[in-house]
C-alpha cells in the first residue's frame, strides 16, 4: 500500500485524496488534491506537481489529461502527483499565495511549522523527496514563451547530468540549463538527491491546449523512458540556453516586435520597435548577442523601463 495524503493504492490500483497543509481563516482544513498509481508491478517512483504559481494553468491541465490514461496494471512502479500545490492562489487566478504575499517556487524545502507558504513547500517537497525522479510543471506565467524545460541545479551540481537526461527525455525542444533562485523545487531537490526538472509550458492566459500537449507527451516520455511502463522513448537533439537578455523598454508608447518566439536571433538585429499612438517610431532595440528569441510580454503597451523581452543566450545542441 502506498499513500500520499489521505489517497492510499495498493499495486494495481488508483487512489484520490487530499494533502491537509493547514486551515483557512475560518478554520476550514485546506487540503491539496493528490494522487497515487500505484503499479502492479514494482519500480522507479516519479513525483509530478503542478500550479505552485497560482495563474500557472498548463500543469493542471496536463494532469487533467494524463492521469485518466494511466492503467496501474501496465505499470511498474509508482507514480505521485499534487495536483495544486498553491492553493490558496489558484482559488483567485493570482501568481503569488495571497495568504502571506509569496511566490511559493521560492520556499523550498519549506518548514511544516513556517508560513502558509512553507507548510505547503514542506508537505510536497516530503513527497517529492520520496521519489526517484521528479517533475514541478509550470508555465512562464501569463506572457508569451516558447515551450521549454529547465534544469535549476547549475552544471557542477552532482545531479547536473542526470537533470539534463530528465530535461532531454521530456523533450520540449528547448533547455534552459541555468542555476536557479534559492527555494526552487528544481533547486532544493537534487540536494537530496532526486533529479528534478522544471517545463515551463509557454505561458497564457488560462491554458493552451499545445502546451498542454507538450507536457502531456512529455510525462508518457519519462515513462517510456524509465521502464515504468513498456514502451520505446525516442530521444530528440534539444536546443540548450545557458541564461538569458532581457531587454525593458527604453520609452513608453507600443511595442511591435521583429521575431517569432524560437525564432534565431542575430547581434545586432533589431528586436523591437516602440511608436506613439499614431505609428512614429520613439525607440528601436538590437540584440547584444545571438540567441533564441525566448519571452515576450503580452500586452503591447509599455512604460518606461517595464519589461518588454527575452532572448536565450550562450545557444548549444545537445
Amino acid at each position: 500500500m502506498t499513500s500520499l495524503g489521505t489517497a492510499s493504492a495498493a499495486p494495481g490500483e488508483i487512489d484520490t485524496g487530499r494533502l491537509w497543509v493547514g486551515e483557512t481563516r475560518d478554520g476550514t482544513d485546506i487540503g491539496l488534491p493528490v494522487a497515487v498509481v500505484n503499479g502492479a508491478e514494482s519500480g522507479k517512483t516519479l513525483y509530478v506537481q503542478a500550479a505552485s504559481d497560482g495563474d500557472e494553468l498548463n500543469g493542471v491541465g496536463v494532469i487533467q489529461r494524463w492521469l485518466p490514461e494511466l492503467d496501474p496494471d501496465a505499470i511498474s512502479g509508482t507514480i505521485l502527483v499534487t495536483g495544486i500545490v498553491n492553493y490558496h492562489a489558484f482559488q483567485v487566478a493570482e501568481h503569488r499565495n495571497p495568504v502571506d504575499d509569496t511566490k511559493m517556487n521560492r520556499v523550498y524545502p519549506g518548514d511544516e511549522e513556517g508560513t502558509s507558504s512553507e507548510r505547503i513547500a514542506a508537505a510536497t517537497f516530503e513527497a517529492a523527496t520520496r521519489a526517484d525522479l521528479a517533475v514541478d510543471l509550470h508555465q512562464g506565467s501569463t506572457s508569451r514563451m516558447i515551450n521549454e524545460v529547465r534544469v535549476r541545479c547549475g552544471r557542477r551540481h552532482r545531479r547536473h547530468q542526470s537533470c539534463l537526461e530528465l530535461a532531454k527525455v521530456f523533450d520540449c525542444g528547448h533547455v534552459l540549463d541555468q542555476k536557479g533562485p534559492d527555494g526552487q523545487l528544481a533547486r532544493a531537490a537534487p540536494d537530496e538527491g532526486v533529479p528534478t526538472i522544471d517545463p515551463e509550458l509557454g505561458g497564457c492566459v488560462g491554458w493552451d491546449e499545445q502546451s498542454i500537449e507538450y507536457g502531456r507527451r512529455g510525462l508518457w516520455n519519462v515513462l517510456k523512458y524509465y521502464d515504468f511502463v513498456e514502451a520505446d522513448a525516442a530521444l530528440s537533439t534539444q536546443t540548450r540556453a545557458g541564461g538569458f537578455d532581457q531587454y525593458g523598454a527604453p520609452a513608453g508608447g507600443l511595442v511591435d516586435f521583429e521575431f517569432d518566439l524560437g525564432e534565431r536571433v542575430e547581434r545586432g538585429e533589431t528586436l523591437f520597435s516602440i511608436t506613439d499612438v499614431f505609428g512614429r517610431v520613439k525607440e528601436t532595440v538590437t540584440a547584444d548577442s545571438e540567441g533564441i528569441f525566448w519571452r515576450t510580454r503580452r500586452l503591447p503597451q509599455v512604460a518606461t523601463g517595464e519589461y518588454v523581452c527575452s532572448v536565450g543566450t550562450n545557444i548549444d545542441s545537445y
